[in-house]
């Protein structure tokens, strides 16, 4: 036997998990949006948080604010790029996704396809539809 997910629960789900405003509860989670993009120094796993790019020239720690598209075929892309101007050197190995809550959860980790390395004062920008979440 197989199963799967119905496709309006699974849409259903991840608008909740990435409120451009507002709040959304999950359970016992509480989320509260716009959500922010975190950039990532050394990965981290389901389990445990990565290593966020530190503070420094165009770049704040806790990350920017990410907007997303209504979810549809059980999936969810940003519908906006997100810039950093500016930016200190580094090597940038992932992103994360959190909440602006009290206490910001961590909703999403992504480790990028290749590292980008960037030199201080670059632009780093993730285009538009580039980060993207699903259930099947």
């Amino acid at each position: 036997m197989s199963s799967g997910i119905d496709s309006a629960i699974s849409n259903a789900i991840l608008d909740a998990l990435y409120p451009n405003t507002g709040t959304t509860t999950i359970g016992v989670k509480t989320i509260t949006g716009p959500t922010h993009t975190r950039l990532m120094t050394a990965n981290g796993s389901d389990t445990a948080a990565g290593t966020e790019l530190a503070t420094g020239s165009g770049y704040t720690a806790g990350g920017s604010a990410t907007t997303y598209a209504s979810a549809a075929s059980e999936a969810k892309a940003t519908n906006a790029s997100v810039s950093w101007t500016n930016m200190p050197a580094c090597t940038v190995t992932g992103v994360e996704t959190w909440d602006t809550s009290g206490t910001p959860q961590r909703i999403q980790w992504a480790a990028l396809t290749s590292s980008v390395a960037v030199s201080a004062g670059d632009t780093l920008t993730i285009a538009s539809g580039a980060q993207s979440a699903g259930l099947t």
